[in-house]
């Protein structure tokens, strides 16, 4: 399905490219031009658009997939890393081609997203200004972006796909899902590429085709009034893929929230193929019995116990109505992030010594835990902030 989708992009993109030019002045009404003028541009950018939207989600479900059936263990460990190079490539295209609309959402979330850049120690204001061409969003932006998003990313693109797709070959194909007291080589789980793998392909690629084509047939691509550097909208979010990091910045340092945390999370996955695990668990999911159970209760508690700690934060510590009388830099930074390292310190021992949990269960539940953190961080950023940035219902 990402490979799919790929190939919507590279072909999509391709006929955009003739309508769309790449300057703030005419940038804006060249789209305007392409959906109302040119045949079936309207379809086109709709397409490109939720192909872009859909990739995020298929490449990151693909990833549980891996991570959950031990597909990333020897002799795969090296294709995670590309893997996790796949992902950060679809999340910088779909950044990049975020801004060529040029509207107000284009412009003030890559503004927002741009801008958390700037808190990662010693070298962060020298990136933005290198990503922005300048200390602000400009022409040079767009044309960084454009150059980026149309050239740069989709070469690389090419590049690791065939290396992804060479590993795989070369590991021994796809991991042959298997319950934990089968033999990995089981030769009674294999079948013939030729037609079963081949047809089985070919079907959930026209499903998917027809499921793009539908979606962009029914709901357009956004295209708001032209980008106006002096007035915000309110509120001012990122782009969905990075809402949870925007999440975050509310509650924590801003160094804590956009470089901390998210450099040992991507440090810890890099590493996870190569940590001792005392079993195979290749082709199992969710490891065992009770690395499933432990996963359903980490899960479960992320849900509780991450909107239960974002609702303290704004309406105790943040306001200042904590009873301790904590001075902001303790209570906004500090006590988040003790409390984020208690909880998953505590999940890992409570998973090994209560539950007997091996290493493979006891780190998968950590990941668990955190995922779901994730999840809720990005939904309340998207569906429950409101103007001010400030917590409300979705309707």
């Amino acid at each position: 399905m990402a490979a799919v989708l790929i190939l919507l992009q590279f072909g999509t993109g391709l006929l955009l490219k003739f309508a769309y030019e790449p300057h703030p002045v005419t940038a804006y009404s060249s789209i305007q031009l392409l959906q109302n003028t040119v045949r079936f541009g309207q379809l086109v950018r709709n397409l490109h658009h939720w192909c872009a939207n859909l990739l995020v989600l298929i490449v990151f479900l693909h990833m549980l997939r891996v991570y959950f059936t031990g597909a990333f263990l020897p002799p795969r460990q090296f294709n995670w890393v590309i893997g996790l190079g796949l992902f950060g490539l679809v999340l910088l295209a779909n950044l990049t081609g975020y801004l060529l609309p040029y509207d107000q959402l284009a412009f003030w979330a890559v503004t927002v997203s741009t801008g958390m850049l700037e808190y990662i120690p010693a070298i962060g204001v020298h990136l933005q200004e290198m990503l922005r061409g300048g200390a602000d969003i400009g022409p040079a932006s767009l044309r960084i972006f454009y150059a980026l998003h149309t050239a740069v990313v989709p070469a690389v693109f090419v590049f690791l796909m065939a290396f992804h797709f060479w590993r795989i070959r070369k590991a021994g194909g796809l991991v042959i899902p298997r319950k934990p007291d089968e033999e990995f080589d089981a030769p009674s789980t294999r079948v013939p590429t030729v037609p079963h793998l081949l047809l089985r392909e070919a079907v959930v690629a026209v499903v998917l085709i027809a499921v793009v084509l539908l979606m962009s047939v029914f709901f357009d691509a956004p295209l708001e009034d032209p980008a106006n550097p002096g007035l915000s909208p309110n509120p001012t979010k990122a782009p969905w893929y990075f809402a949870g990091l925007q999440e975050m910045l509310l509650h924590l340092h801003p160094t804590f929230s956009v470089f901390v945390i998210p450099f040992l999370i991507a440090t810890g996955l890099l590493f996870l193929p190569y940590v001792r695990y005392q079993s195979d668990a290749g082709g199992i999911w969710f490891v065992s019995p009770t690395g499933r159970r432990l996963a359903v209760w980490a899960f479960l508690g992320a849900l509780i116990i991450t909107p239960f700690l974002i609702m303290v934060d704004d309406f105790l510590i943040g306001t200042g109505r904590l009873p301790f009388g904590l001075p902001p830099q303790i209570s906004n930074g500090l006590i988040p992030v003790i409390l984020i390292s208690l909880v998953v310190l505590g999940v890992y021992f409570i998973a090994t010594r209560r539950f007997a949990a091996s290493n493979n269960e006891a780190i998968q539940t950590v990941v668990v835990l955190l995922l779901g953190t994730f999840i809720v961080l990005t939904a309340t950023s998207v569906w429950f902030r409101g103007q001010g940035m400030v917590l409300r219902w979705p309707w």
